[in-house]
């Protein structure tokens, strides 16, 4: 019996493990990770919990509008396709502002958190759905618009009409509109 073992230069096949965990990162995982940092703080964080899922979806629809405008202005070609929506990348803007807002309230959870965005934007760039520096940008967006959201006593766009029960505890909620004008 004879093998004859062939080498080439191109690329692996599209059916190869790293394009199908790219694939799942890009697309399954993200929505996991995102529903995740935005539904966990209501399992696990006790009666602050329905305040912290607001904050992170406030975050999330923040910072997801910012991306889109800028998506907008810059009009960047993707590496992949003609579209001009590739700067910044809304998937690891998305992504770093759930892992900055879940590190803040638990910082023992940042190497899972930024792990785990971190895979995403490297999966987006992996599959040539974006250049680098699309994904650098969609981080730094996320974790600065986080970082304002915990800056203020409350959210920007979705927060500012809830706020919690009776002095600040149980798990009511209001809504207050007169507030927020």
């Amino acid at each position: 019996m004879t093998i004859l073992v062939v080498w080439s230069s191109c690329p692996a096949s599209a059916d190869s493990p790293r394009d199908r965990e790219a694939r799942f990162a890009s697309r399954e995982g993200n929505i996991a990770f995102l529903a995740l940092g935005v539904l966990l703080p209501l399992l696990t964080d006790g009666s602050g919990g329905g305040r912290q899922s607001l904050r992170n979806l406030d975050a999330l629809a923040t910072s997801s509008l910012l991306c889109e405008g800028l998506k907008r202005i810059t009009r960047e070609k993707r590496p992949d396709t003609d579209e001009q929506n590739s700067f910044p990348s809304g998937h690891a803007t998305a992504a770093f502002t759930i892992a900055e807002m879940q590190s803040r309230r638990h910082p023992e959870q940042k190497l899972l958190w930024y792990g785990g965005a971190g895979l995403i934007a490297e999966s987006r760039v992996y599959l040539r759905r974006h250049h680098a520096r699309d994904v650098l940008a969609g981080a730094a967006l996320g974790i600065g618009t986080a970082d304002a959201q915990l800056r203020q006593p409350r959210g920007f766009l979705i927060a500012p009409f809830v706020s919690p029960g009776r002095g600040g505890k149980g798990r009511t909620m209001g809504i207050q509109l007169w507030r927020s004008f």
